[in-house]
């Protein structure tokens, strides 16, 4: 029995017609359903509502052959790799017997240091546990480590060919080292300074072009070289655009070794063949928070699912307090149990490529290669990507502008911080010293939530926490739906809230504001009572010294000062109400 049987089948503009009326009835008149209900990513990519056949690019291939879309390899699963930042033999060890596969060490003077890094990998065995490096201008000694453990050592150096020792440690990998390369691009550093989706993937393909000219003008073939190149992408919460970037940037990276004259035959480690771009994805330190980080577990565990889906050979689940300075052996435990949890209970590793074929996958893959290919020719006709620095920093600093934008309208919610906080929430644990940090190549870092953040801590600051009255007017079925956005809207600058109550004499509201203490004060009701009793509670809170007076929603109303809705300014309207709270700065 077929499970469409029943059920009347629909043409596409059988459902236009049915989006129509569904939007006349929301006060939306259009005859084109379709833009009416896309949106656009910062790419310019749109989401459509509905996908079908005709939205399909073309064949994406077949796991583990050219052009790589479906996996550079043809076998389900990944690598759980953790990062460490601290010489701590034990928490390593913790780590490869609890489920960790894969390690990633930083190495320098504020994380392990050089003459520790032997100690640390005492008793790992190298040929079954690979070991990536992040050990910047310590690079040459941090590999002799690792080369004096044997020919069966796997993993990545982490090293630069274009400004570092790249090509002379890739020639030692080719010649003695088959399971370890010398290179890694590490583009999360465009998308932790505010970069979208292509123009991560621009960079990175425009950095491994350099990366790949160095090495083969080295002596280095062109098969070689590529085995040699690990890149390292940004997992977000947004499954569907980070399954469709790994998609994409296997692609393109084919497309590089198409161009090069790449041979199909067997390639560097883990790869399917020259052109099957490795891939290491790190769950995003720009959507982390530090403020309700409880939350970031379902943010990493969303950026983990995704990153498997979408191919990865690698993934690292940041630990969900990483804001709060080194991790704890809890946090790194629930970071790698959320791996084992994806690759054993839901059998995600079982599978290859679940995305494959769906029309809406397909169609965001295709769209975002092209624009991020048009990125990276851009970037080369500047004269790549060591030249076209400027081009680049522009160019992410105007989607970083955009984003923040968005954030501070809450178009970009972020839950736990800029929507539901919980202004009275508890410290996780007590501060710990910061984990050592990635190098930026000059680009700033930030976190999407640290503009709410940095308000939260102000108030936090402060000998009382400031508060704003709620000037509630009618019953309470007429008054909560807005009380509840407006005290949701302070809370998220950490300013507390109180409220009058149900009823709508203003002179009793008033004499309730004067006792709440409170030198601002938001009206909260509906349409209707603010008509008949908006301006004389506004000019009775005046009298009873309101410095400024909101309205929740977007009627203007003499006494009120400035309106509260959906999509309005909310990091504007923190900052004012702290200037009028008097906040000590």
């Amino acid at each position: 029995m077929e499970l469409a049987t029943g059920f009347e089948s629909i043409s596409r503009d059988g459902w236009r017609a049915l989006a129509v009326e569904v939007l006349r009835k929301s006060g939306i008149e259009t005859e084109a359903p379709e833009e009416a209900l896309s949106t656009a990513t910062y790419d310019g990519v749109t989401v459509a509502p509905l996908y079908d056949l005709d939205d399909l690019p073309g064949d994406p291939g077949l796991p583990g052959e050219a052009p790589y879309v479906r996996g550079a390899r043809g076998t389900p699963g990944w690598e759980v790799r953790q990062r460490h930042a601290v010489a701590d033999p034990e928490a390593v060890l913790a780590d490869l017997e609890n489920g960790v596969t894969s390690l990633w060490l930083v190495v320098g003077d504020d994380a392990i240091p050089v003459d520790r890094l032997g100690a640390v990998l005492k008793d790992v065995y190298l040929d079954l546990a690979p070991v990536v490096l992040e050990a910047g201008q310590r690079v040459r000694e941090a590999a002799e480590v690792l080369f004096g453990r044997g020919s069966a050592v796997r993993g990545n150096l982490g090293a630069s060919a274009v400004d570092g020792p790249g090509l002379e440690l890739a020639r030692r990998c080719v010649d003695g080292f088959p399971g370890l390369g010398a290179v890694t691009v590490d583009a999360t550093l465009y998308h932790d300074a505010g970069g979208s989706d292509a123009e991560e993937l621009g960079c990175s393909i425009a950095q491994g072009v350099a990366e790949l000219r160095a090495l083969t003008d080295g002596g280095l073939s062109v098969e070689q070289a590529l085995g040699q190149i690990e890149f390292r992408y940004a997992a977000t919460a947004d499954q569907f655009a980070t399954i469709a970037k790994l998609r994409a940037a296997r692609r393109l990276w084919a497309r590089v070794a198409e161009v090069c004259g790449a041979d199909a035959g067997p390639g560097g480690p883990g790869f399917g063949g020259p052109g099957g771009q490795r891939q290491h994805a790190v769950t995003s330190s720009a959507m982390m928070t530090a403020r309700d980080p409880w939350v970031n577990m379902l943010r990493t565990t969303l950026a983990c699912f995704a990153a498997g889906v979408g191919g990865a050979h690698a993934v690292t689940v940041q630990p969900f307090d990483a804001c709060l300075g080194l991790p704890d052996a809890f946090s790194r435990r629930i970071a790698r149990n959320t791996q084992a949890l994806l690759l054993e209970e839901s059998g995600l590793g079982r599978v290859i490529d679940p995305a494959g074929g769906s029309w809406y996958v397909e169609r965001r893959t295709a769209d975002l290669a092209e624009r991020a290919w048009a990125w990276f020719q851009e970037i080369e006709a500047a004269g790549g990507i060591t030249r076209a620095t400027g081009l680049v920093s522009d160019r992410i600093a105007a989607t970083r502008a955009r984003r923040a934008d968005d954030v501070a309208h809450r178009r970009f919610p972020i839950t736990g911080v800029s929507e539901f906080p919980d202004v009275h929430e508890k410290p996780v644990r007590p501060p710990t010293p910061a984990q050592a940090a990635s190098e930026t190549g000059g680009l700033p870092r930030v976190r999407y939530a640290e503009e709410f953040e940095a308000l939260r801590d102000l108030a936090d600051a402060q000998p009382e926490r400031p508060t704003v009255f709620l000037a509630t007017i009618g019953p309470v079925a007429a008054h909560t739906a807005r009380a509840a956005f407006a005290a949701n809207l302070f809370q998220a600058g950490g300013l507390d809230t109180e409220t009058a109550g149900p009823g709508a004499d203003p002179e009793q509201i008033a004499t309730a504001f004067a006792v709440s203490g409170a030198p601002v004060a938001c009206l909260c009701s509906t349409d209707k009572l603010y008509a008949q009793h908006a301006a004389a509670v506004a000019t009775a809170l005046r009298k009873a010294g309101a410095r400024k007076v909101w309205l929740a929603g977007k009627g203007e109303y003499e006494g009120v000062d400035g309106n509260l809705y959906a999509g309005c300014d909310a990091l504007a309207v923190l900052r004012e109400t702290f200037d009028d709270l008097e906040v000590t700065r």
